[in-house]
């Protein structure tokens, strides 16, 4: 009978006498002269059926404890935890709508080594057929915790994408979505104060347990009214409702963040470009930092 079949045939159960069922879904273990390390399933149970403990018990015993000393351990499995992957040097491009990251995306994607990551604009125009992105510009007050809600689930994925270039290039982030436009939602009235606390606590949790990390921002700095004159010029649909008064608020919760750090701070250096000229100008601007912006981190440089 092996190690694991031993468990599951009462040898746990014994030290629940007042239960009905101990469950050992499964056993690893390590072995040495000295003891055993135990992870188990457990699931614990009365007389009537009703759970009372559910969850994962992990312990250290000595093979006597269970009779086994005379056991040969070859059958179990030795537990081992995964080798941390090496993180991506990651880029994040911020900055108001119509400041030009799209043009600053495709200006960088033709570089060596470098995967370009935009942001998941036509997932939020198409949730199982509803355009939230739209529903959003048309309706905040109504829209906006549903629509915020969906922004940060999507660049999570964004953030924890691997990628087979050594540098990740991500249109906005996280961070932006929750100190830029949640915020900007919320003081300027459109956002509930209970939505913004839902939201909050949705973006706390993330960052406690999951990989955001960021390496450089690049802040693509323009005035509201240059940013409207382009959103005007590419006319996309769900833009054309957007008013200057929103752009000068985005502006400024930018400028906040990431110039002045008034409320929140930034996860990483910033590197600003202002991209108040011409498409000529810009594209010389941004070959100007090209050197700043790739080769921050050389080891990710093949």
């Amino acid at each position: 009978m092996s190690f694991s079949d031993q468990l599951k045939c009462g040898r746990c159960a014994a030290a629940f006498p007042e239960v009905h069922i101990v469950k050992c879904d499964r056993v690893t273990a390590g072995n040495n002269q000295l003891s055993i390390r135990l992870s188990i399933h457990v699931e614990v149970k009365t007389l009537e059926g009703n759970t009372v403990v559910s969850g994962i018990l992990q312990t250290r015993l000595r093979p006597e404890m269970l009779g086994l000393r005379e056991r040969n351990y070859d059958n179990v499995q030795t537990a081992s935890r995964p080798k941390p992957s090496k993180k991506k040097y990651t880029v994040a491009v911020e900055g108001n709508i119509g400041c030009g990251k799209s043009t600053f995306l495709n200006y960088f994607k033709k570089a060596h080594n470098v995967e370009v990551f935009p942001e998941p604009v036509d997932k939020w125009k198409d949730v199982h057929g509803f355009n939230t992105l739209e529903k959003m510009y048309n309706d905040a007050q109504r829209w906006s915790l549903a629509f915020q809600s969906f922004v940060q689930l999507t660049m999570v994925d964004i953030h924890s994408k691997e990628s087979e270039h050594g540098i990740k290039l991500i249109e906005r982030s996280l961070y932006s979505a929750r100190y830029c436009f949640v915020e900007n939602l919320y003081r300027s009235n459109l956002m509930p104060e209970v939505d913004y606390a839902v939201l909050s606590e949705f973006y706390n949790w993330i960052q406690e347990n999951q990989d955001m990390h960021v390496d450089l921002i690049v802040y693509l700095q323009a005035t509201p009214k240059t940013c409207q004159d382009r959103i005007r010029a590419r006319n996309r649909h769900e833009e054309q409702s957007v008013p200057i008064e929103y752009l000068q608020s985005l502006h400024d919760l930018h400028e906040d963040w990431l110039i002045h750090q008034k409320k929140f701070k930034v996860p990483c250096p910033v590197l600003v470009i202002n991209t108040d000229c011409d498409l000529q100008e810009m594209y010389k601007r941004f070959d100007k930092q090209k050197d700043s912006i790739l080769l921050r981190n050389k080891e990710n440089i093949s």
